[in-house]
């Protein structure tokens, strides 16, 4: 007999995140709400929030006008080209949660273990560590280190986290906010690095969306900067339309 009534998975997306909170919305207003959750990236940092008690408009309020220059601190390369030292800043100051064990809703966040190559699945530990190694972009940012091991951003071998959840819910609700349209062009190197990271993170959503009962996937997600974290409202009500429109084409609601 399954374990949790509602799991949800939240995919990776840097600012893309955004939309994860107006996904939540929409669930706990439509009766939806996760009794566990599994998330990566910027998932990860979403799920957490929400974990300890935070609601969406909190969360959005937290990261909304922030630049992405407030949230790390450049270093000499050693594993990384920055720090996430303003993202700890944040984790640290705002998650009244220090381990995975004082959520108020499970949380299972995934990272890559970098000596390894493996996907990894934490449950339980300091909280913020687990987070940070989750998001720890490849090159871009410094590797996290936990017990003597380097982690780095869990979308890299699995960017829908439905594995550690699969067998334990009686519902899964699945929500990928990295939908790849059409670029109409594609200016620079750092736009060419950001659309070549997210499709080859993309590789097997198609066959994992099979796996979910629910399956949210906002639409037209390219135009969103990776760090562009000044769209979080419209990413919110993009993701709670999204969520909308699934849950009326799945007959949940009229």
């Amino acid at each position: 007999m399954a374990k949790y009534s509602v799991g949800l998975v939240l995919s990776g997306g840097a600012a893309r995140g955004f939309a994860h909170l107006g996904v939540l919305k929409a669930l706990e207003e439509n009766g939806l709400k996760p009794d566990i959750i599994s998330g990566v990236s910027a998932g990860a940092i979403a799920g957490a929030f929400y974990a300890d008690g935070y609601s969406p408009e909190e969360i959005l309020e937290i990261y909304s006008g922030k630049n992405f220059l407030e949230l790390i601190k450049i270093t000499i390369p050693k594993t990384g080209l920055f720090q996430l030292t303003g993202m700890k800043k944040i984790l640290s100051r705002y998650l009244r949660a220090k381990k995975f064990e004082d959520l108020k809703i499970p949380l299972v966040i995934t990272a890559t273990n970098l000596t390894e190559g493996k996907t990894v699945y934490f449950r339980q530990g300091i909280l913020v560590d687990a987070i940070l190694a989750s998001s720890a972009v490849p090159v871009l940012f410094e590797a996290v280190k936990i017990n003597n091991e380097l982690y780095i951003d869990g979308g890299i071998t699995n960017n829908l986290p439905v594995a550690p959840i699969i067998n334990d819910c009686r519902k899964l609700i699945g929500v990928y906010v990295n939908h790849s349209n059409r670029l109409k062009s594609i200016k620079g190197f750092a736009q060419v690095a950001e659309r070549a990271f997210h499709l080859a993170i993309s590789g097997d959503i198609e066959k994992k969306k099979q796996l979910f009962d629910i399956f949210i996937e906002p639409k037209d997600m390219s135009v969103y900067g990776f760090f562009n974290l000044k769209k979080g409202q419209e990413l919110f009500r993009k993701g709670f339309n999204a969520t909308i429109e699934t849950l009326k084409q799945k007959k949940y609601i009229k």
